[in-house]
């Protein structure tokens, strides 16, 4: 499906932004767009007596993509798992390098653990993102234990995340596909311009110290770019202390779960069941002792 798409570096990024390189899928016609002080934008669907909120960051290699990209996805977890999905529409680079994403989540997840249960019905929470999304979803895991003493999100559900900034081997040898090795060093180029800050820990989690983190499920398939990033990471994530499940999806590409594949009801199935037990677990938030906006 994708052999023949224009690359991302082909054109400016503006021009492939507007050219629907990640053609947006139809939006939910029960999504809400709102802003929370600061003016950073939410996109929630809800769920009619939500039994959680789940805080979704997209994909898109951190240039490309949007909150409402992925409303589908979005609709399938708030209908089977019964949850609030809320996107976050953080900055994107170039024109907004690290940190700006990575502040962005954070401050989304933030206002959740303050306000999710007066706003949204629910202080139950889960995380999880794809590709890009992935990746963020790890750094705001660890800023809210590190810098708000909270550890209460129950579940992380991790999908084909590029987790080494510096580039695994899959990512290295990867000559074919949506992703190459060329187009994914101009990516992780954009939004960390500084080649000396490749393997921060927050741009590059995989060299992070993830300890007191959630559940977590990495989905994963063996023809992705990226397939070393979760292999090394659901290493990491146990060796950690934490619990962790990888599903490895034989034959199948980066997104595929967003594709016809034939693999991807499976994927996705297993996904929605991951989420589930987590809502299952009984486990309880963690106070971090911060009140207000």
């Amino acid at each position: 499906m994708m052999r023949h798409a224009p690359g991302i570096w082909n054109a400016a990024v503006a021009s492939v932004r507007s050219a629907g390189l990640m053609p947006q899928a139809p939006p939910s016609p029960r999504a809400i767009d709102r802003k929370i002080p600061g003016g950073l934008a939410l996109h929630i669907i809800p769920a009619q007596t939500p039994r959680g909120i789940y805080l979704h960051l997209h994909g898109g290699g951190f240039v490309l993509g949007c909150a409402s990209g992925q409303d589908p996805l979005l609709e399938r977890i708030c209908q089977q798992v019964g949850v609030t999905c809320v996107s976050v529409e953080y900055r994107l680079a170039p024109e907004h390098p690290y940190p700006a994403a990575w502040d962005d989540c954070e401050s989304a997840a933030m206002w959740l653990v303050r306000h999710a249960k007066g706003e949204l019905g629910s202080d139950t929470l889960l995380i999880g993102g794809e590709s890009a999304g992935a990746l963020l979803a790890i750094p705001t895991l660890i800023r809210l234990r590190d810098r708000h003493g909270f550890n209460g999100f129950r579940g992380a559900n991790l999908a084909f995340g590029p987790y080494d900034s510096a580039m695994t081997p899959s990512q290295r040898t990867a000559r074919s596909g949506i992703n190459n090795a060329s187009d994914i060093a101009r990516c992780t180029a954009a939004y960390c311009p500084d080649p000396w800050q490749l393997r921060n820990p927050e741009v590059s989690p995989l060299y992070a110290d993830l300890h007191g983190l959630p559940n977590a499920l990495f989905t994963v398939g063996t023809l992705d770019a990226f397939l070393d990033d979760s292999m090394f990471m659901y290493c990491r994530w146990l060796s950690a202390g934490n619990a962790a499940e990888i599903a490895l999806w034989p034959g199948a590409g980066h997104a595929f779960t967003e594709t016809p594949h034939p693999l991807a009801a499976a994927a996705n199935a297993r996904i929605d069941a991951f989420l589930d037990g987590c809502l299952r677990s009984g486990h309880s938030p963690t106070e971090c002792g911060c009140r207000g906006q």
